[in-house]
């Protein structure tokens, strides 16, 4: 008998399943026991098969395992097989010698045998299973709180994943998805994205990008892997859609187990709000220039029957979004007109984009009312939004509409027609619900018959026309006016000036105004510049015409007069008498009245003299 197995009684109190008996009953335990010996991957015990017998190792290592995993080491002193002393159940695992491993192996009919005729043996292995079993059911509940906390750190991690408002994306390094909350599979456009190969949900670019950040993450770049992605990406949904997006991509894990976590943010919005500002800042400068232009217009005095009308007009046609055309001399407040339409109408509170279309070269004219894309042409540094696109729900006013081009009023007549047009140097059509007011000084319908203004576009345009009258033809509505423009100037450059006498009324009224409202305004800034002593000097300042024949014959009194000359006087004498009394013949303070004949005879005169009332 070797050393060992005299000393084995010894050596099973230090076994911890036989810890609580004593060595003699161990003694007892020692004689019907075996001692096995195995060597390297020798198979102790294999999963499945029936034990009837437990196993305490004396010297020497086994593993515990389950095919190729190994779920630990036993070594000298340990046990193995116990459950087999007790039940018929099969093996749950496998044990493998790792090294040359002598055993005791105890036999289930010996072991129960002394457990019915040895109550101390008994009693020893009772404490020990009893002991074991506390020990379990600690194990157990804190394996059960365990489990709770789990679960509700479980419930927490899920609840901030699925009501992220971002896109939660997790894939392994297949770039297979193993993961995605609802604002992922609202972007993908799929709610059974899991396994999928997360780079076919991008365009070329962006997933050549992911590719790239997740190579450089597994050859140890970490700034490039925990980091957020360098460009926006574009996501193409299961149906389609594309939206454009930024985030930030992170690697978690190692060897095999590695895996990455995609944040995407859908910032369509936050673009298409930045175009809203960048659109109205650039509507923000176009109105800033025409408050800078119009409101120096001093608003439209009508006090005049021919001015009456236009205002009447404009009433009429407000509440409307029909095409307007206005015609009228230079000067005689066209813009003010389509400026009125726009305030009197439903659209008033959007904007009111001006344009000269005579002030801007033909070359850069298309671009100013579409826009432009960048590089479009030499100089298009950047994009441009063009005119039409700022007046969307608002109104444009084209004023010297004869001067457009004709290659581009095809274009315009799309808009009209259409209400959309595609920016230079882009394809893409754009909509907008413009009103179109035009004014012009020429006239249309000649040009189109000439071939200098398509005539299908002038129809387009004349839906609705409007004429101005020229400032000779409104009577007092000159001296209001002058008036008016006289009293802004005097406050604006803080000099008190007298107001328009009677004799100055008859020189404004002699005048025929070839530059009308904006003449007489450029002559009274003038004016009161160099006024002296509150007075202005209209001798000096108003431009001499045919209109001041009278004047000149008067300081000529030796001048003899033929009787043409005669006629054309007297003409021109029952003219301004006319205007004066906007075409009042009879009555008190009528033209008869003031040339001191009779309402007859001037009649008469009006007839034989073929004088007209303007229209």
């Amino acid at each position: 008998m070797s050393d060992l197995e005299a000393d084995l009684p010894s050596f099973l109190t230090k076994v911890q399943f036989f810890s609580e008996v004593s060595e003699a009953s161990l003694s007892s335990l020692g004689k019907n026991m075996e001692i096995e010996t195995y060597y390297k991957n020798d198979s102790i015990i294999s999963k499945g098969e029936v034990g009837d017998a437990m196993y305490a190792i004396l010297e020497g290592e086994v593993k515990v395992h389950e095919g190729q995993h190994d779920f630990g080491r036993l070594s000298e002193g340990d046990c193995f097989g116990e459950y087999a002393l007790i039940d018929d159940e099969t093996r749950s695992a496998s044990v493998t010698a790792t090294k040359e491993t002598k055993v005791a192996k105890i036999d289930r009919e010996h072991f129960l045998d002394l457990m019915k005729k040895d109550k101390g043996f008994a009693r020893g292995v009772l404490s020990v299973m009893i002991k074991r079993h506390r020990k379990l059911d600690s194990i157990q509940e804190q394996l059960a709180n365990s489990k709770k906390q789990l679960e509700l750190a479980n419930d927490k991690m899920s609840g901030l994943i699925n009501g992220a408002m971002d896109a939660i994306i997790m894939f392994d390094n297949k770039f297979r998805i193993i993961l995605t909350n609802p604002s992922a599979d609202a972007l993908l456009q799929n709610d059974d994205a899991l396994q999928r190969n997360v780079l076919f949900f991008f365009d070329e670019a962006s997933a050549d990008l992911i590719e790239s950040l997740v190579k450089s993450g597994l050859e140890g770049d970490e700034n490039a892997i925990n980091n957020y992605l360098p460009h926006v990406v574009r996501v193409i949904g299961s149906e389609e859609r594309e939206t454009l997006n930024e985030g930030t991509i992170s690697k978690y894990g190692q060897d095999e187990a590695i895996f990455y976590t995609l944040i995407l943010r859908n910032i369509e919005e936050r673009l298409a709000a930045q175009d809203t500002i960048s659109l109205l800042t650039n509507q923000k400068e176009y109105l800033a220039e025409e408050i800078k232009e119009l409101t120096n217009s001093y608003g439209i005095i009508a006090h005049d029957d021919s001015m009456a009308k236009v205002l009447n007009l404009v009433r009429q046609v407000a509440q409307t979004d029909a095409t307007v055309l206005i015609n009228g001399e230079t000067g005689t407040g066209k813009e003010l007109v389509a400026r009125a339409i726009h305030q009197a109408s439903s659209r008033n509170d959007g904007p009111l984009i001006r344009i000269n279309c005579g002030a801007i070269p033909a070359n850069l004219i298309e671009s100013e009312l579409f826009g432009h894309e960048k590089g479009a042409f030499t100089g298009a540094t950047a994009s441009r939004k063009g005119r039409f696109l700022l007046a969307d729900k608002g109104t444009i006013f084209l004023d010297e509409i004869g001067e457009m081009p004709l290659d581009l009023q095809p274009k315009l007549l799309r808009v009209i027609q259409e209400g959309e047009f595609d920016p230079v140097g882009n394809s893409e059509t754009i909509k907008v619900d413009v009103r179109i007011i035009a004014a012009t000084h020429r006239n249309l319908l000649g040009f189109s018959k000439e071939g200098k203004f398509r005539e299908d576009l002038f129809y387009r345009l004349n839906v609705f026309p409007i004429v101005v009258p020229p400032l000779r033809d409104r009577g007092d509505d000159i001296h209001l006016i002058a008036q008016e423009i006289i009293d802004r100037f005097s406050a604006k450059l803080n000099k008190k000036i007298d107001p328009i006498s009677e004799g100055d009324k008859v020189l404004l009224s002699r005048y025929t105004w070839p530059g009308n409202v904006r003449e007489l305004q450029n002559i009274i800034e003038r004016a009161v510049i160099i006024a002296q002593n509150g007075t202005i000097d209209w001798h000096a300042l108003i431009p001499k015409s045919s209109d001041d024949g009278p004047m000149e014959i008067e300081s000529q009194k030796e001048q003899i007069l033929t009787s043409e000359e005669m006629t054309r006087l007297e003409k021109e004498n029952i003219l301004r008498a006319l205007r004066k009394t906007r075409w009042k013949i009879s009555g008190k303070n009528g033209a008869a009245e003031i040339l001191k004949i009779k309402p007859t005879t001037l009649t008469s005169k009006i007839k034989a003299l073929r004088i007209e009332r303007p229209i």
